[in-house]
C-alpha cells in the first residue's frame, strides 16, 4: 500500500503525481505554474531558481492533502535538462538560472571545442559536440561575462539537482541528467577531465561526484516530512532529466521502444544497452537515468511554434486541430522551417522562422496552422532519420506532451514518420517516471536486489489504444518529398541567417 510522489519541473510549470503502486494508479496530482524572466536580450533565457522550488513546495502541499502522508515511501524528480544553477558556498544561488533554451553561449561553445581540439576531439572525449543548449557552456559563459559571479561559484547543480538539494540538503548529480552536462564522458560515465580543463581546472572541486541512478539523493529533510505529514525516511531517489524520467514513464527501458514529447521542445529517445555515439553529433549520446543510455534528438521549436501562429491567427487548440484536419496533407504547398528559437537538430543557433510558398490561394488560416505542425514534426522528423541511420529504428512511437492530446497532429505524426504512433494512459510521463524510479531505489534499499525497473514499469505503464494512429500510405510518400524540401531549404538559408543576426543587431 505504498504511495510514490513522482515530480517533473519543467520550463513552464512543476507538475506532482502520486502513484499507488499495489494497484498501478495514480491517485492525486496538482501542478503549479512559474514564469521566464521578462525583457532579457535575444537568445537569453533565464529563471529563478526560488520559482521552482515555491512551485515545488505548492504541489507537494497539495497532494498531501489529498493522501495519507504515512504511507508515502519515496519521491522522484525530474527536471529540465541542461539549465545552470550555480551556487555559493553555503548553497546560496548566486544568479538566475540559464535553461536549456539559452543560445546566448555560441562564442563558449567555439572556445571549449577549439580547447578540445576541433569538434571530432569533443566527440572522442565525451561523446558529444558542445552546443548551446549545453550546460558547460554556460559555466563559461559566467566567467568571462559575470566574473564577480563566478569568483563565489563553489557548487554547480542542474535544475533537478537542485529540487534535490531543497529537499534533502545533499549536492548530488546522476549519470543520466549529468551527461547532458557536456562534462562527462559518456561511454564511461565518467567526469571528462579534458572537457573540464576546458573550462577551468578549478570547476572538477565544484562538481559532485556523480552517482549511479538506483542511488537515493537522500533523504526527505525531517522538517519538510513533517510540513506535508510524511513519516521520516522518505527517500528521495536520484531523480534524472526530464527525458530521462518520461523514458521511464513511458516504459522505454529496454531496447525496441521510441518516445517522443511533443512540448515546448520536441525530443524522440529509445534506450539503447551500449552508448550509441554519433560521429557527426546531431544526436545526443546521453546516458540514461535506468542504468543504460538514451541516443536522443532534440529539437528547440515545438508547441511554441504552433501556439504562437494559432494564437496569431485567433484559434484555442479545439480550433487549431479543426483547422489542421480540414487542410490537405502538404498544407496546399507551404512550408513552415520553425527555427523560431535557433535550432540545436539540426544545429542552427542563429535560425529563425521561414515561410515558403506563399500564395494567393493558400495563405489561408487552416493552410498556415497546418503548415506550422508540419514544419515542427519534420523537424522532429530530420533527427529521427538520423537515429535510423546510427541502427535505433522505430516501430512504434510513443507519444507525449502537449501536441499527443491532439487527434490530427497524432495522424499527422504518424503519416510524416512513417509509422503507428500511440498516446500513454498517463500522459505526465516525466512526473510518473520520477514515481517509478522512486519506488525502484526504495525496492532496492530494502533489500529487493533482484527488483528490476523494466518489471515496475511494465505493471504501471500502459498505452491508451484509443489513441493510435496508422500511417497513411499517400501521406507518407507525399511527406517523404516535403522532408526533402525542408531539409533542402535548412542548409539553403544557414548563410542567409548569419547575414540576417547581423543586420538586426545594428
Amino acid at each position: 500500500m505504498s504511495l510514490f510522489i513522482g515530480v517533473d519541473s519543467g520550463t513552464q510549470s512543476v507538475k506532482a503525481v502520486v502513484l499507488d503502486l499495489s494497484t498501478g494508479k495514480v491517485v492525486a496530482e496538482a501542478r503549479a505554474p512559474h514564469t521566464l524572466i521578462a525583457g532579457l536580450p535575444p537568445g537569453h533565457m533565464e529563471q529563478h531558481p526560488g520559482e521552482w522550488t515555491g512551485a515545488l513546495d505548492a504541489v507537494l502541499a497539495k497532494v498531501a492533502a489529498e493522501i495519507d502522508g504515512g504511507r508515502v515511501r519515496g519521491i522522484g524528480v525530474s527536471g529540465q535538462q541542461h539549465g545552470f544553477v550555480p551556487l555559493d558556498e553555503r548553497g546560496e544561488v548566486i544568479r538566475p538560472a540559464k535553461l536549456w533554451c539559452d543560445t546566448s553561449t555560441t562564442a563558449e561553445c567555439a572556445l571549449i571545442t577549439r580547447k578540445l581540439g576541433g569538434p571530432q576531439a569533443a566527440i572522442r572525449q565525451t561523446g558529444n559536440l558542445v552546443l548551446p543548449g549545453f550546460t558547460a557552456p554556460k559555466i563559461l559563459w559566467l566567467k568571462r561575462h559575470e566574473p564577480a559571479n563566478y569568483r563565489r561559484l563553489r557548487h554547480v547543480l542542474l535544475p533537478h539537482d537542485y529540487l534535490n538539494f531543497w529537499l534533502t540538503g545533499n549536492y548530488f548529480m546522476e549519470f543520466g541528467d549529468a551527461s547532458g552536462t557536456a562534462l562527462v564522458d559518456v561511454r564511461r560515465r565518467t567526469w571528462s577531465k579534458a572537457a573540464i580543463n576546458a573550462v577551468d581546472p578549478a570547476l572538477a572541486q565544484w562538481l559532485p561526484p556523480i552517482s549511479s541512478s538506483d542511488q537515493a539523493a537522500g533523504g526527505l529533510k525531517p522538517a519538510l516530512a513533517k510540513r506535508y505529514g510524511f513519516r521520516d525516511g522518505v527517500v528521495v531517489s536520484a531523480g534524472g532529466g526530464d527525458n530521462m524520467m518520461g523514458a521511464i514513464g513511458t516504459g522505454n527501458v529496454v531496447p525496441g521502444v521510441v518516445t517522443a514529447s511533443f512540448g515546448t521542445s520536441g525530443t524522440i529517445y529509445a534506450h539503447a544497452a551500449r552508448p550509441v555515439v554519433d560521429p557527426r553529433g546531431e544526436i545526443a549520446a546521453f546516458c540514461s537515468s535506468t542504468g543504460g543510455w538514451l541516443p536522443l534528438l532534440c529539437t528547440m521549436n515545438v508547441t511554441t511554434v504552433t501556439g504562437q501562429i494559432g494564437q496569431l491567427l485567433g484559434l484555442d487548440h479545439a480550433a487549431m486541430d479543426a483547422a489542421v484536419a480540414a487542410a490537405p496533407a502538404g498544407a496546399g504547398g507551404i512550408v513552415l522551417l520553425p527555427y523560431f528559437a535557433g535550432e540545436r537538430t539540426p544545429n542552427v543557433p542563429d535560425g529563425s522562422g521561414v515561410l515558403l510558398g506563399l500564395n494567393q490561394q493558400n495563405l489561408e488560416p487552416a493552410q498556415l496552422m497546418r503548415a506550422a505542425m508540419e514544419g515542427v514534426t519534420m523537424g522532429m522528423n530530420y533527427g529521427l532519420r538520423r537515429l535510423a541511420a546510427l541502427g535505433v529504428k522505430a516501430r512504434e512511437i510513443r507519444v507525449t506532451g502537449g501536441g499527443a492530446k491532439s487527434p490530427a497532429w497524432r495522424q499527422l505524426m504518424a503519416d510524416i514518420f512513417g509509422v503507428p504512433v500511440v498516446a500513454m494512459v498517463e500522459d505526465e510521463g516525466a512526473a510518473l517516471g520520477g514515481a517509478l524510479q522512486a519506488a525502484w531505489c526504495v525496492a532496492l534499499r530494502d533489500g529487493e536486489r533482484k527488483a528490476k525497473l523494466s518489471d515496475i514499469c511494465a505493471k504501471v505503464v500502459a498505452l491508451n489504444e484509443t489513441t493510435r494512429c496508422t500511417p497513411n500510405k499517400a501521406n507518407v510518400a507525399r511527406y517523404r518529398a516535403r522532408q526533402a524540401l525542408q531539409d533542402k531549404l535548412s542548409l539553403a538559408v544557414r548563410d542567409v541567417f548569419a547575414a540576417h543576426r547581423k543586420l538586426a543587431s545594428k
